[in-house]
């Protein structure tokens, strides 16, 4: 009966909300802390927990559209097989800038088209919108997660060059695992005086109570604790 479902659809969704409140934070906590606190081309760089040597090197910019693309599929409770697809798409589309240009009227992190459906253009440019339809179309391609990551991807975005996406799936793997908090990856960002180091989910959450306060992750039901006490 719709009286008794309604509890969980409304848990689901605060769920999902708070999620996304979380991972935005990521974002915005990046964007205060390296391009208004920084000076002199701030960077980020992610290097995997596992003692592989894997990591990855972005921009401010770069890293608060990863963080919102993973915040979006987060949102939607996608798993992070989901969220490296859609983060591979974005790097070889834009390499996670969002552009004003592109091939025809392409726009945004996935290069996507008003003129095909995508949405308007000032839609397009929206990193949580774009994220939002990039997902809407994947999960409606069977198996996606099973499949090849340049096959899900190319089912979503109809590319000319449908293999450049395999080249970029190391990196977005190793994203999507630090981004999603499923690794212990380390996040390090220079640009301010002295540099901060973030060591996997529990360090980027102890920086963000240090800089916002508790209130950013405690509506989340997150784990605030080893964060610094005001």
């Amino acid at each position: 009966m719709p009286e008794s479902s309604s509890p969980q659809r409304r848990g689901r969704l605060f769920r999902c909300g708070a999620a996304l409140v979380a991972l935005l934070a990521v974002a915005g906590y990046v964007v205060v802390q390296y391009i208004t606190g920084g000076s002199g081309g701030p960077g980020c760089k992610v290097v995997s927990g596992k003692g592989d040597g894997a990591s990855y090197e972005f921009t401010p910019e770069q890293a608060v559209n990863a963080a919102t693309i993973t915040a979006v599929g987060t949102a939607r409770g996608l798993p992070e097989r989901a969220v490296t697809i859609a983060l591979a798409t974005a790097l070889q589309e834009s390499a996670l800038r969002n552009i004003r240009h592109g091939d025809r009227d392409s726009l945004g992190l996935f290069q996507q088209r008003p003129s095909q459906g995508w949405g308007t253009p000032k839609e397009i440019m929206d990193p949580t919108y774009s994220a939002g339809e990039f997902y809407e179309h994947l999960v409606k391609v069977p198996g996606y997660t099973r499949l090849p990551l340049t096959v899900a991807a190319q089912r979503v975005q109809r590319s000319g060059f449908p293999q450049a996406y395999a080249k970029h799936e190391p990196d977005a793997a190793l994203l999507a695992a630090a981004l999603t908090g499923q690794s212990a990856a380390t996040l390090t960002c220079e640009g301010r005086p002295a540099a901060t180091r973030a060591s996997g989910p529990d360090g980027v959450r102890a920086a963000l109570v240090r800089d916002f306060g508790r209130d950013v992750l405690e509506p989340a039901g997150a784990e605030v604790s080893g964060a610094p006490t005001a």
